[in-house]
């Protein structure tokens, strides 16, 4: 895969000092803040998989703000946080299309056996570690629900 995800991050941070450029360099730290919190709560390194599980979860704090933001009329703060979730998304894998997600979510409901609602927990337990960090789980948990009712 080359070089691991929490090297990349530091070298862009590296960058961003050298190119002074603050507001990267601000959403960066923020990042690597989040990445050693878990490692400190966990005692553990993170490795690719934790640190696209740690980007998923800022990415969707980033669009929960944003939407806030826009609702309370606060553009510069909504600019600020879409600058971020570009940052961010910058770092995850090529995202899947639709029709590999639904190919996906068919494989997961066929090799589970599922045939009902109740069944959504075993697919999604299939599921997430073939596609994470590659789509929006929010997405694919509607079309696992849709596949089973």
């Amino acid at each position: 895969m080359g070089t691991p995800l929490k090297d990349r991050i530091s070298e862009d941070m590296k960058a961003a000092m050298r190119a002074r450029d603050a507001d990267r360099l601000s959403a960066i730290r923020l990042l690597q803040a989040a990445i050693k919190q878990k490692e400190v709560d966990e005692r553990v390194v993170a490795d690719d998989a934790a640190v696209l599980g740690i980007i998923e979860k800022l990415i969707k704090q980033r669009r929960d703000s944003i939407e806030q933001f826009a609702k309370a009329g606060r553009t510069d703060l909504v600019d600020k946080e879409k600058a971020e979730l570009d940052l961010l998304t910058a770092y995850l894998p090529q995202q899947m299309s639709e029709i590999e997600l639904e190919a996906a979510v068919d494989a997961a409901v066929a090799e589970s056996g599922a045939s009902g609602p109740q069944a959504i927990g075993k697919v999604m337990g299939i599921l997430k570690p073939r596609i994470a960090g590659r789509a929006d789980m929010g997405r694919a948990s509607a079309l696992v629900k849709q596949r089973l009712s």
